[in-house]
């Protein structure tokens, strides 16, 4: 067996290809090209061949520079390899540290794309099914470090994530929608909701719902730069999708004030004579009256806003072998109630099926699925969309030189904190 450092791109794709099943855009040759342009990282893509020269393995390891000479490599969700192959991965594991003292690596830090257990939706192990506890255990003993289950989003990729199969009919599909979910869906689109796709000039909108969305929820976030080279690299070799839902602030005033009109003359008729002292028709007038007030609230939002088209949701996609990933996504703090974040995942899931991809991933969500937690929201909406709850097996860090390791992972925490601190400051004074 033998080690192949700088593998074609032909045979590295061909590879990740014949693995459709495991395929993931983090594992593809586009994404290693564009992170060593955004990132200031070194793309190595890793061949493994058995005695007949045919390829086994691989990997694509991002090197990342420190200081006085030293690195590190990351292969983000992990080699493309066979796991429960115990020798065949112990052997490349052999070679991937030589290979990596020899550019004064510190660690290989993987986070495989592989499944712990199976958890119903509400996140409980399901017992007596098979699960990757063992695999675990024995990478461990092959020198893996595991830096824990983590249950929010605390390292590079999430641990937890929805992934919704696009093989059944879109039917199916949406039947399996929780039904707060499918009766929003139902409605279609009431509010004439513009959808936007590929158009580079939305780069701007998408990147203004992010903002607000990293301000709200209190995340970091990329640079404007960072998503726009992300979408026209990966969108050229059809591996990301724009998607911008916006409103036209005239038309919603409109619908709004024929949809006051037409609740106000619901009221009305239940003023009518034959209509009073009826306790049915007194609830139903109570809602009619609840609506109004709801509908009236609205409409006040509505009419303080100055643009004439405004965003409400964005998100790019990433697509990769069989699978689809709303990778990055933001909405607008305002006009939450028209929905827009539903109508464009929907809309993103007919696509894709369309295009016949077979799953669809709402790449990431929480462990800690309490009302509580910041992002419990955003859990409870993609949790809604029927997909499976996944557990993946988590970080792991192959240590080639252990006291510096220690000593930069005692670092690490500090820069991001000092990371934190600059870009909120940096926020603060955008706004002001």
């Amino acid at each position: 067996m033998k080690l192949i450092e700088n593998l074609s791109k032909e045979k590295y794709e061909d590879f990740c290809m014949e693995h459709i099943e495991n395929s993931h855009f983090l594992h593809s040759y586009v994404w290693g090209q564009f992170q060593q342009k955004e990132r200031h990282v070194k793309a190595h893509y890793i061949g493994y061949e058995d005695d007949e020269n045919r390829l086994i393995a691989v990997a694509l390891l991002l090197e990342r520079p420190l200081i006085l000479g030293y690195t590190y490599f990351y292969s983000p969700r992990g080699f493309v390899i066979d796991y429960q192959n115990k020798e065949l991965l112990k052997s490349f594991t052999i070679e991937l540290k030589n290979f990596a003292k020899k550019y004064k690596a510190l660690f290989i830090k993987i986070d495989p794309d592989i499944k712990l257990h199976p958890l119903d939706i509400d996140g409980n192990i399901i017992k007596d099914q098979p699960n990757n506890e063992k695999l675990v255990t024995y990478l461990k003993s092959l020198g893996y470090k595991h830096l824990g289950f983590n249950k929010n989003f605390e390292n590079n990729q999430p641990r937890y994530t929805f992934r919704l199969s696009l093989k059944p009919t879109i039917e199916e599909i949406t039947k399996n929608f929780h039904p707060t979910t499918r009766k929003i869906i139902n409605k279609g689109n009431p509010y004439n909701l513009i959808l936007i796709k590929n158009d580079i000039n939305t780069i701007d909108d998408f990147f203004e719902t992010m903002c607000q969305t990293a301000d709200r929820e209190n995340i970091v976030n990329h640079s404007y730069d960072y998503y726009k080279n992300y979408y026209k690299e990966l969108h050229k070799e059809n591996m990301s999708d724009l998607y911008v839902v916006k409103v036209d602030v005239d038309k919603l005033k409109k619908t709004y004030e024929e949809k006051i009109n037409n609740i106000e003359k619901n009221i009305n008729k239940m003023n009518d004579e034959k209509h009073k002292n009826n306790e049915k028709n007194n609830n139903k007038k109570q809602e009619f009256i609840n609506q109004l007030t709801k509908a009236k609230k609205e409409y006040d939002v509505i009419k303080e806003v100055k643009e004439k088209e405004l965003v409400l949701s964005a998100i790019l996609t990433a697509k990769y072998g069989n699978k689809v990933w709303t990778l990055h996504g933001g909405n607008n703090s305002l006009l939450r109630e028209l929905n827009a974040n539903y109508f464009i995942y929907y809309e993103i899931i007919k696509d894709a099926k369309k295009e016949g991809y077979e799953i669809i991933d709402f790449f990431g969500t929480t462990g800690n699925p309490v009302k509580e937690n910041p992002v419990y929201g955003i859990h409870l909406f993609k949790k809604r969309l029927g997909g499976e709850y996944l557990e993946f097996i988590g970080e792991f860090d192959l240590i080639i030189n252990k006291p510096i390791y220690y000593l930069y992972k005692l670092l690490v925490p500090l820069k991001y904190k000092l990371y934190k601190i600059v870009y909120q400051y940096k926020r603060k004074k955008e706004k002001n």
